[in-house]
């Protein structure tokens, strides 16, 4: 009887870093800090442009009222709340990340959007023009945690369990 040879490990080579790395270079700390500095000297603008941001999504709004909830509305409508989820933070905005990230997830499933409730669309957007107005930046604002929260909990109680996606990608 022959004894059970040992299991041996292969590892196959990255190619991907092969591939990838010389284009990219690597990232040292003076070119970490040039970055870091120059949005420093950016965010002067950022109050402008999340402004911007949440007209974009008040616009969508806006058609929806003006001409009706339908797909491609509501996918406008989705666009803009996604983008806002993606530059709160950068703009030193974490709870409309965490609002516009609730309003994505209510309107997650493409083909279904139109379905979302108004009401809750509307609380979601007026939630982020609240949070802009009275400069909440802290994540653990009590009252801006509690918004955030319980417009989560509506979206959780709407939003089916067994729903296809959890992804919040366009």
């Amino acid at each position: 009887m022959t004894q059970p040879t040992q299991p041996q490990t292969i590892v196959p080579p990255n190619l991907l870093k092969a591939r990838v790395a010389p284009r990219l270079g690597a990232l040292s700390a003076d070119a970490l800090a040039k970055a870091e500095a120059a949005l420093k000297d950016l965010s002067s603008n950022f109050g402008q442009w999340l402004n911007d941001e949440i007209e974009k999504l008040e616009a969508a709004r806006q058609v929806i009222n003006d001409t009706g909830m339908t797909e491609p509305n509501a996918e406008q409508l989705y666009i803009h709340s996604h983008d806002l989820k993606g530059l709160g933070g950068t703009y030193e905005y974490p709870l409309i990340t965490r609002v516009a990230g609730s309003l994505c997830k209510l309107m997650t499933e493409r083909g279904s959007r139109a379905q979302a409730p108004l009401l809750l669309i509307d609380a979601h957007i007026d939630a982020i023009r609240a949070i802009v107005r009275d400069s909440i930046r802290d994540p653990a604002h009590p009252l801006g945690k509690a918004l955030a929260e319980a417009l989560e909990a509506k979206v959780a109680a709407y939003v089916p369990t067994d729903a296809k996606s959890s992804s919040t990608a366009p």
